[in-house]
């Protein structure tokens, strides 16, 4: 197996079709995983949208330096250790003084265990939160949903004037937070709390292979 780096409408099939959040995040740098002359699977790195995340790693000094793994996808007949491959791989493909975040869902039932075979950094369950949420349109990512009040003064209202009572807050899964410094120096600016890598069943969801 070998990585290539790949575009982002290279990406599209794979984060639109296959991955569960359908929906396309900000991509600052993105990567192939090749076997046998054939695309199996797909790494996408890009900066947070949340300011506060960026700021809440190592401070805002360091803010610029974050980069989220916001998409890990890979067909479901590769190799063994494919995934753990192709980010132990493109994390040394980033820059040297990049601080990265990624997160499992616990709604998903994932636990992350791509990141620990990886040595990243375990930093607790993400704050609780909720998502604006549709009914009929369950099968949307909250993102998605917020996406179409943007641009309005009053996004909230402007969402429950459109759908009325279909429009409703449902609290959002936690995740598992993990961190990566590129410098491992850097590991001392870290402001979250380490802890000890968390366990269990991890479960895959059923998608298409590409």
């Amino acid at each position: 197996m070998n990585i290539i780096k790949i575009n982002y409408a290279e990406c599209k099939p794979w984060l639109l079709l296959k991955h569960y959040a359908k929906r396309m995040p900000p991509i600052s740098y993105s990567f192939g995983l090749v076997n046998e002359n054939k695309l199996i699977g797909i790494v996408c790195y890009g900066v947070p949208v949340s300011s506060s995340l960026r700021k809440g790693v190592c401070g805002e000094y360091y803010s610029k330096n974050v980069l989220e793994l916001n998409r890990l996808v890979i067909n479901s007949n590769s190799p063994k250790n494919s995934a753990s491959f192709l980010v132990g791989k493109t994390l040394k493909m980033l820059p040297r003084d990049a601080i990265v975040v990624s997160f499992a869902d616990t709604q998903q039932g994932h636990i992350g265990y791509v990141y620990q075979a990886t040595n990243w950094i375990y930093t607790g369950l993400s704050a609780k939160r909720t998502d604006w949420k549709i009914k009929g349109m369950e099968h949307l990512h909250g993102a998605t949903i917020a996406d179409m009040s943007r641009g309005k003064e009053n996004r909230a209202q402007y969402m429950r004037d459109t759908f009325g009572d279909s429009f409703y807050l449902q609290e959002r899964s936690r995740k598992h937070r993990y961190v990566f410094f590129r410098d491992k120096r850097m590991e001392k600016k870290l402001k979250y709390k380490k802890e000890k890598y968390p366990k269990g069943e991890s479960s895959h969801y059923d998608c298409i292979d590409i």
